[in-house]
């Protein structure tokens, strides 16, 4: 099955972590200055696969919970977002759900994110081997679930499973330098899973990461998508987003918002261009699609709970003056 077939299924099995996000109220307030926090679902695959369901599609969890109140948080919220959870496991003793506490606000913005002995590095290829992937479309990851083992491993042989269902794979390079030994096992690791893939996505840090420099990041990707006529997507912060295949580079921009927080970005970008190929919109309509997601995210206090439904993204599409010309 091609890339596009897999993600026309739109039913996509999304492996790795959910976990709680905290983030002061009113808008604005900075963490040490906080009096009331809200409370929302957080972590890259749990909020892809929100907004993926949000805008009408079907998501798989797979990944280990906390046996303990906020295992059992992440669980509730899986089930309130319409998540299928079939493939969450509970893990006991000292391993935790992660943790991010996040300013709505862009001035000094501060983001702190706990992850020791977190629970989704729990995950094993006997958890993945449980998986049944003919049943899905496309399978969607992200770089952190590959930052330590068992999940390592186990997130390989996931790759090894969908390629022999003939199930596509997207990967969101997602490096965050804090839950990775080393920068060096970050680079080694992500670029092999970036090889394994039919589709990447990432933006241009990571990207210059993986090929050892930000200068060199541009034609890492289009280097990649060479191979295997892979998709990859290039992007750049307020300078939009370079689309490459095999034959083609499409430049798209930005939808300009008044923004709340740079959080959830990434993962409502995903959920966007994904739904959007599913529902039958050319990859460049997609593109842009994604990148209005994310810029409706971004306008929201929370990540999951900001992410726009069908109508909500339509809207916005219709209201809005339109990307911006690079």
């Amino acid at each position: 099955m091609n890339l596009y077939d897999g993600i026309r299924k739109n039913n996509f099995l999304v492996i790795g972590r959910v976990g709680i996000d905290f983030f002061p109220d009113p808008p604005g307030t900075k963490t040490e200055e906080a009096i009331v926090m809200s409370v929302g679902m957080g972590g890259s695959s749990a909020n892809i696969a929100a907004g993926i369901v949000k805008l009408g599609g079907k998501a798989t969890l797979v990944t280990s919970v906390s046996d303990d109140s906020i295992g059992r948080y992440c669980l509730n919220q899986l089930k309130h977002y319409g998540i299928n959870q079939t493939y969450v496991k509970k893990v006991g003793g000292e391993a935790r759900n992660s943790l991010a506490v996040y300013e709505s606000r862009l001035e000094d913005h501060q983001t702190v994110i706990y992850r020791n002995g977190a629970a989704d590095f729990e995950m094993t290829v006997k958890d993945i081997e449980r998986v049944d992937f003919s049943a899905y479309g496309a399978v969607i990851t992200a770089g952190t679930v590959f930052a330590a083992e068992p999940s390592r491993s186990a997130a390989f042989r996931a790759f090894e499973l969908a390629r022999s269902a003939g199930i596509p794979i997207l990967f969101d390079v997602d490096y965050r330098p804090y839950s990775w030994p080393s920068a060096e096992v970050a680079e080694n690791v992500l670029s092999k899973a970036a090889t394994l893939s039919d589709a990447i996505i990432g933006n241009d840090d990571e990207f210059g990461f993986m090929s050892g420099s930000k200068q060199l990041g541009l034609q890492k990707a289009r280097d990649l998508a060479k191979e295997t006529d892979r998709l990859v997507i290039y992007k750049m912060g307020e300078q939009g987003s370079l689309t490459i295949t095999g034959n083609e580079e499409i430049r798209t921009g930005i939808y300009e918002v008044k923004a709340l927080k740079p959080t959830g970005a990434g993962d409502s970008f995903m959920a966007g261009l994904v739904s959007s190929i599913a529902s039958g919109y050319d990859l460049s309509d997609a593109v842009l699609r994604g990148s209005a997601s994310a810029s409706i995210t971004v306008s929201k206090p929370g990540c999951a709970p900001a992410m726009a439904k069908e109508t909500e993204l339509d809207e916005f599409l219709k209201n809005h003056p339109g990307p911006t010309k690079l």
